[in-house]
C-alpha cells in the first residue's frame, strides 16, 4: 500500500490491490489512516518510552492515559489490579488518581519486580496506596495472595499488561475475571500488536498472537462480558475512534 498527502489539493490517496481511493485530507477518515501510521512509526521508534508520571518511567501513550483516566473517574474503583509492573509509572498513575479521589488503591504483580524499581516505588510518596506482589501472575499461590487484598462487595477494575502473548493474556482473562463487577471492566491492553507484523521489530505471527485475540476468544467464552470501549465522557471534536495502542481491550461486565 502506497499512501500520499498532497497538501496543495488537500487529498489524501491510496494506493492498493484495489486500486486508488481518494480523500478530503482533513476528513476524519483521513485523520484516522495518518493516525494509524503514525501509531506504527511511533512504536517503533518506542515512543511512548520518553514519558515519566511523577518521577517514574510509565511507558504508555498518552491518550491511553487520558482514556484510562476518564474511565477510573467513573467507576472510582475501590481496587485497581494490574498485571506488569516495569518502572512502575503506571501504578503511581493510578495511585495518584486514587488519591485524588479520595478512595481506592492500587495491587500490582508481576513476574520479576528488579530491586531497583521497587526501591523507587517503596519509596515514591504514594506508596501508601500501592502494594506489590511478585510471581506468575496466573498461578493459584499469587491469585490467593491477590484475593487477600481485596474485601467482599469492592468494585474492581482488572489491567493486564504483562506478557502480550494471546495464551498468557487467554490465561489472565480467565484467572482474573472473576474480581470484576458487574458494570465494570477488565483491560486486555496493547493490542495494537496485531497491526504490527511490518514494521522494524515487529513479528509477522502478532497477527493472530497478540491480546486483542484473546479477548475475543474470551468473550466467547464469556457471555457476562462483552468487548465495550467506554463512550468518552467528552466530544466537541467531528471525530469518533480513540487513537490507541489498545485497540479491543476493554470488557464490560454486562451480567
Amino acid at each position: 500500500m502506497k499512501i500520499t498527502i498532497d497538501t496543495d489539493e488537500r487529498k489524501l490517496i491510496i494506493a492498493g490491490e484495489s486500486g486508488l481511493k481518494v480523500m478530503d485530507l482533513y476528513s476524519e477518515e483521513a485523520f484516522e489512516v495518518v493516525s494509524h501510521e503514525w501509531l506504527k512509526v511511533g512504536w517503533s521508534l518506542k515512543y511512548s518510552y520518553t514519558y515519566t508520571w511523577l518521577g517514574r518511567p510509565i511507558i504508555q501513550l498518552p491518550e491511553d492515559m487520558f482514556r484510562i483516566q476518564e474511565l477510573i473517574f467513573r467507576l472510582k474503583p475501590d481496587v485497581i489490579i494490574e498485571t506488569g509492573i516495569a518502572h512502575g509509572g503506571s501504578l503511581v498513575y493510578y495511585a495518584g488518581l486514587c488519591e485524588l479521589l479520595g478512595s481506592g488503591r492500587v495491587v500490582g504483580i508481576d513476574i520479576e519486580i528488579r530491586p531497583h524499581n521497587r526501591r523507587a516505588i517503596e519509596g515514591h510518596e504514594l506508596f501508601g496506596r500501592i502494594t506489590m506482589i511478585e510471581g506468575d501472575s496466573s498461578s493459584e499461590e499469587i491469585l490467593a495472595e491477590v484475593a487477600r487484598h481485596v474485601d467482599p462487595g469492592e468494585k474492581v477494575l482488572v489491567i493486564l499488561d504483562s506478557c502480550h502473548t494471546k495464551e498468557h493474556v487467554r490465561a489472565e482473562l480467565e484467572a482474573y475475571h472473576g474480581f470484576v463487577n458487574v458494570g465494570s471492566y477488565i483491560v486486555a491492553t496493547d493490542g495494537i500488536m496485531r497491526d504490527l507484523t511490518d514494521v522494524p521489530n515487529g513479528n509477522s505471527e502478532w497477527n493472530t498472537d497478540n491480546p486483542a485475540a484473546a479477548a475475543e476468544e474470551f468473550v466467547l467464552k464469556h457471555p457476562e462480558f462483552e468487548i465495550q470501549r467506554p463512550p468518552w465522557m467528552f466530544n466537541e471534536s467531528l471525530l469518533s475512534r480513540d487513537i490507541t495502542y489498545w485497540p479491543g481491550a476493554y470488557l464490560l461486565r454486562t451480567a
